[in-house]
């Protein structure tokens, strides 16, 4: 039964701080505990939280406030469990920052911990119209922060990182063997004949995946795709088995490694390059992709963030992200996420990216918000033939005018008005004697010059003209830039780089955390005067020397 934790609000008037020496009673007002507890334990909205609980059974819950900071204080020090609940029962630094002022005071078991998890962990994946628990808690404390910190949001930078979960790169026999091993210990085994039963066997793994030649390497797997497909045939006939997971991560298996013989009936084996990168990659997490980027393989998941990076700043905090499989491409996370990024921070006018977030559906969505996109570089070739922003092109009521560089003005003109493409038609007499005509996009056709002008076409060419200048190109640079570090803190520091756990709907919770964590550092640097490296605070700033604690009751 859901209950809010107010005890942190009136104090006992004899406590373990109370009896403290005076000088380590300073050294724990100027730690993070302090901060923590003010900023972050009594900013959380534990109402929100509620559904996870029985309305009219059962005992009182343990404290959600303490659970979820807890939480955060474990991704923020990057802690194990063991650690945490150590550190839990026995740093009074812990203790002071969730609001608890007796060393020993409260118990916390494990099983609590890990209920608590997964709670969390099962109404995010039965309600994935909603946002998550973590993500509101994460959106309504990066509002605090950025107005205790007097940030500037109307920059943000944005870039990716790849992620891995708890699982191990495994080629396509371990992989193969992972899956089968797994659906048919989930069997009665006396529906099963011997040969399917043999899997199960140390040194059936033994022979298949540490004695196998590599040319004899299809053939073991064409042998594992038969077992697969006799193992989907018995559970034909035992519709509980055929829902198993298990069972259904086996015919993915065998319509991801194998393509059907309609002659025959059996599957044979894929090559490598007709498998898609959105295959099962792991016996365990279902949901992790492949991808290869600059140059390195990856599987996984790919996390895209969005931070300040306003020069005023006197330090940077993250105020968006998203994790999707590693296979979802970074213009389409941003597109998805920009509505709601502009929502949150009104003032937002530039975003800073790099060349792979560029599409023409992601300018038209940033037109609309008001927002500027500004890109470090562009992906693809340039065309050798006169840009586009070189012809003088303008729409009006009655459709469009066009002129070339040269003077020679289109008619007639067509307009599109559901795509607004553009059709223009140049004298082809004119064309012929025009020195550029080989340069020249238009094409001559039997009775006149035709361009044909897209909207995609016009917007990739404005891009590509703002990226000539070599100072603007720089100053976007610049600004982007140091998002790279932001993603290298999140692996170091908060652990980011590998997980420990599997599946999208964990990985999503477990990132929020360690994101939650990286702002309450910049918060405490900020809170210390630890500010960024190239920053000059104005002479006029009233820089923050601590935070003042509230008034408390006793009793």
């Amino acid at each position: 039964m859901f209950r809010e934790n107010k005890d942190h609000l009136q104090q006992d008037l004899f406590n373990s701080m109370s009896t403290m020496n005076p000088r380590s009673q300073k050294l724990l007002m100027n730690s993070w505990a302090k901060l923590f507890y003010e900023e972050v334990f009594c900013q959380i909205d534990e109402t929100i939280f509620k559904p996870l609980y029985c309305e009219d059974n059962g005992r009182p819950n343990f404290p959600v406030n303490i659970l979820l900071s807890l939480e955060f204080i474990k991704h923020f020090k990057n802690y194990t469990d063991e650690e945490l609940l150590e550190q839990f029962h026995f740093n009074y630094q812990v203790m002071y920052s969730v609001g608890l002022r007796n060393l020993g005071e409260l118990a916390l078991a494990p099983r609590t911990l890990y209920e608590f998890r997964e709670r969390i962990y099962s109404h995010v994946a039965s309600n994935p119209d909603e946002t998550d628990l973590i993500f509101d808690q994460f959106e309504k404390l990066i509002q605090h922060f950025v107005a205790k910190a007097n940030l500037s949001a109307d920059e943000q930078r944005v870039d990716s990182t790849q992620i891995m979960p708890n699982i191990k790169h495994a080629g396509r026999l371990s992989l193969g063997y992972d899956v089968l091993r797994q659906a048919i210990g989930d069997c009665p085994l006396e529906i099963l004949p011997e040969r399917i039963q043999d899997v199960l066997k140390p040194e059936f793994k033994t022979e298949l995946l540490y004695r196998t030649r590599t040319g004899d390497a299809s053939s073991r797997l064409q042998e594992l795709l038969n077992i697969c497909t006799e193992l989907l045939a018995i559970v034909e006939d035992f519709p509980e088995l055929k829902r198993l997971d298990s069972i259904m991560l086996v015919e993915r298996f065998l319509t991801d490694q194998a393509k059907l013989e309609p002659e025959s009936g059996s599957w044979i084996v894929k090559k490598n390059k007709e498998i898609s990168a959105r295959c099962l990659q792991s016996a365990y997490d279902p949901d992790a992709t492949f991808r290869k980027k600059g140059g390195n393989k990856h599987v996984g998941y790919v996390l895209n963030l969005s931070e300040t990076c306003n020069d005023e700043n006197p330090v940077q905090m993250i105020t968006d992200y998203t994790l999707e499989p590693n296979s979802a491409g970074d213009s389409k996370m941003l597109r998805e996420r920009l509505h709601d990024i502009k929502k949150q921070h009104p003032e937002l006018k530039d975003v800073y990216v790099d060349g792979a977030y560029y599409s023409d559906e992601l300018e038209e969505l940033a037109q609309e918000l008001k927002v500027k996109i500004n890109y470090t570089n562009m992906t693809g070739r340039a065309s050798s033939k006169i840009p586009l922003t070189d012809f003088d092109i303008e729409m009006t009521d009655e459709g469009a005018t066009v002129c070339c560089p040269y003077g020679q003005q289109a008619f007639p003109c067509y307009v599109n008005q559901k795509t607004q493409d553009i059709t223009a038609h140049f004298d082809l007499d004119k064309c012929a004697q025009c020195p550029a005509r080989l340069a020249c996009p238009a094409k001559p056709k039997k009775n006149s010059a035709v361009l044909r002008i897209t909207k995609k076409a016009r917007l990739a060419a404005n891009v590509r003209k703002e990226l000539s200048d070599d100072k603007k190109r720089l100053e976007s640079t610049s600004k982007r830039a140091a998002i790279e570090g932001t993603n290298s803190a999140l692996k170091r520091a908060q652990g980011a780089g590998k997980l420990r756990v599997r599946t999208l709907v964990k990985s999503k919770v477990v990132i929020g955390l360690k994101i939650i964590g990286y702002n309450l550092r910049q918060l405490i640097r900020y809170t210390k005067n630890d500010f960024r490296r190239g920053f000059k605070p104005k002479e006029y700033d009233s820089l923050p020397q601590g935070v003042s604690a509230p008034i408390l009751a006793t009793t």
